[in-house]
This record gives structure tokens, sequence and C-alpha cells, in this order.
């Protein structure tokens, strides 16, 4: 699988990454034997680039990914997981995780973006996973404490990967204004951007993408389903947009591209994925999976060839912008 390099660093991912939240039981509950077999499935297709975080099912995404991956040889992989919240443990009680996830609540999330807890963070995902090393590393969800992570979070990042306990650092976050912000006053290598860079969404083209290209800033496009209309070759009513089901309105335009893409023999999911990668600061894209079978429908629709034509003719329609794709 064809791969990308983070910023001006040497870390290299796979064009198309594993996202770890359904690992965590995202949504819905998730065994060990499906978690494992989503896992093996990936790997065994070629992707080589794995993502997590402590959030994602308070330690599960984590574990499970570790143990998934300490049986490879630690060259072949890169892996990186985020920072910004604590897991500190509590009696359950017979209550789940309020957070989406279908897991016991076993921690509560402590948000700490202090150099401190940064490296306490560090050291309990390294645990929890059994690995001797993060690859890349993200400031993560850091919106409604942004000050913080820039102040505190970001120089706690720098630091770590001037020692060379980590290789690349960054932030994964939606806000696109506060990313700008970020690549633009700090040294940050790659920001993972979550649902402004879809088929569906673009305000990444405003501000955003132009800085990380003007800074040598690479992204991971994440969330380019917009969490689950542009997964479907027909959306219908009922298909959620960003966590809310989607309007009629957004229905309607989904399914307008869909018709561009099907006169060409592309399915939506096809240009979904392939759509965020036309842009040149894109190094590659995390889409979350779950199950083998999700996973090869995932690694099938990214191996698809979509013509020139279908972001053409996107354009002539009023269905992305102009700006979107350089290469037509």
């Amino acid at each position: 699988m064809d791969t990308g390099r983070l910023g001006r660093t040497d870390v290299e991912v796979t064009r198309l990454g594993f996202g770890g939240g359904p690992l965590g039981g995202l949504f819905a509950p998730l065994d060990d034997d499906t978690a494992a077999g989503a896992l093996a499935a990936a790997w065994d297709a070629g992707i080589r680039y794995y993502d997590t975080s402590p959030h994602y099912g308070i330690g599960h995404s984590e574990r499970r990914i570790g143990e998934f991956l300490r049986s490879r040889p630690r060259a072949s992989f890169v892996l990186s997981t985020k920072v910004g919240r604590l897991l500190v443990p509590r009696d359950p009680d017979g209550e789940s995780d309020p957070a989406g996830f279908h897991v016991p609540a076993t921690h509560d999330r402590v948000r700490d973006f202090t150099r401190d807890g940064i490296r306490r963070s560090v050291e309990d995902s390294l645990e929890r996973m059994g690995l001797d090393r993060i690859d890349v590393l993200y400031l993560h969800d850091a919106e409604e404490f942004f000050d913080d992570a820039l102040r505190d979070g970001y120089p706690a990042l720098a630091e770590l990967r001037s020692e060379g306990i980590v290789g690349a650092i960054g932030a994964g976050m939606y806000d696109t204004a506060m990313l700008t912000t970020l690549v633009k006053e700090t040294d940050v290598d790659v920001v993972m951007q979550s649902g402004r860079h879809t088929l569906l969404e673009h305000s990444a083209l405003d501000t955003f993408l132009p800085a990380c290209e003007e800074r040598g800033v690479s992204v991971i496009a994440a969330s380019v389903f917009n969490s689950g209309l542009l997964a479907m070759p027909r959306p219908v009513a009922g298909a959620h947009f960003d966590y809310e089901v989607a309007t009629p309105e957004i229905l309607e335009r989904a399914n307008k591209i869909a018709d561009v893409c099907e006169a060409h023999g592309v399915t939506l999911p096809q240009a979904a994925m392939a759509f965020p990668l036309q842009h040149p600061a894109v190094a590659g894209i995390a889409v979350g999976m779950r199950s083998a079978d999700e996973v090869q429908r995932n690694v099938e629709s990214f191996a698809a060839e979509v013509p020139a034509q279908v972001w053409a003719d996107l354009k002539a329609a009023g269905l992305i912008r102009s700006t979107a794709i350089r290469v037509v």
C-alpha cells in the first residue's frame, strides 16, 4: 500500500489508516474476537498505520491494538495515540461509559494538557499497549481547552519529539480555525482533521489546508464519511451526518453526488475515500473499522479507481468547490 510522509519527519503512514474508535465499543458493543479479526484483516490488506486514543472506550482500543501489534515487528508499523485525557480508576457500580462507548465505566476522564499530565498519559498508554514507543502523538479534542493546549500542551509534545520519544507531533481536532492557528504558530508535523474535508464539507479549504501546505504540515483526514452518510452507496432517511440525523437537504445533496458517481461506475464510499487525498497536504485518511467484513469493504473501496471526470462533473454541477480538486 502506498505511503505518505508526515511533514519533514521520517515517519511514513499508509495512505489508508486504521481508526481505532470502534474498537473502544463506539456506538455498539464489540467483543475481543471481532476486534482482533478486524485488526488481522487490516494487516493482511497492507494497512500499517494504526490510530487510537485513551478516550476510545476508556483504554479498550489501546489495549486491543497493543495486544495485536506486539506480535508484529516494531519497525513494520506506525502507531499514533493522543493526549489530553487522563484515565482515573473508579468503581463502575454497574454503569456504562457515559461518553458513548459500550464498556463499563471503570475510569473517569480528566482533561489535562499540562506537561506532567501529557507525560503521564504517554506512560499510561505505553503500559496499556505493552509497546516501547509511540510514533505519532496528537493533542486530542482540545477545542474547549485550546489556550491550555497551545500554551502547555504543544511545548510538552515538542519536548517529547526532541527527546526522540515520539517521531511526529500534532493535534486531532475538528475546529479548522483553531487548527489553522496551531499550524501557523507552532512547529507541528501533522494534524488529524475530523470531518471538514469531505465530499459534503469543504470548510478545511478556507484557511486550514492552505496553511498546512504553506507550512509543510501533513494532514490525516478523519471522519471522511461524515459519521456514516457517505459510507452508503445510496444515503437514506435516518442516516447520520456529523453524529446527527441528516437533514433532507443534506440527503438530497449526497444523493446527487451519488448520481454523478454512478454515471462513471463509482460508488459514493469510493469517492468519499478518494476525495481528501486529492489535496497535496493530505498524507492519508484514517477510517474507523470494527470487523473483518468492514475492513474488506473499506479496503476495496479505497483501492477503486475514481476517474478524473467524476471530479470535473461534480464541480460543474456545483456539488464540490472548484478549488477542491486540482488534478482536473
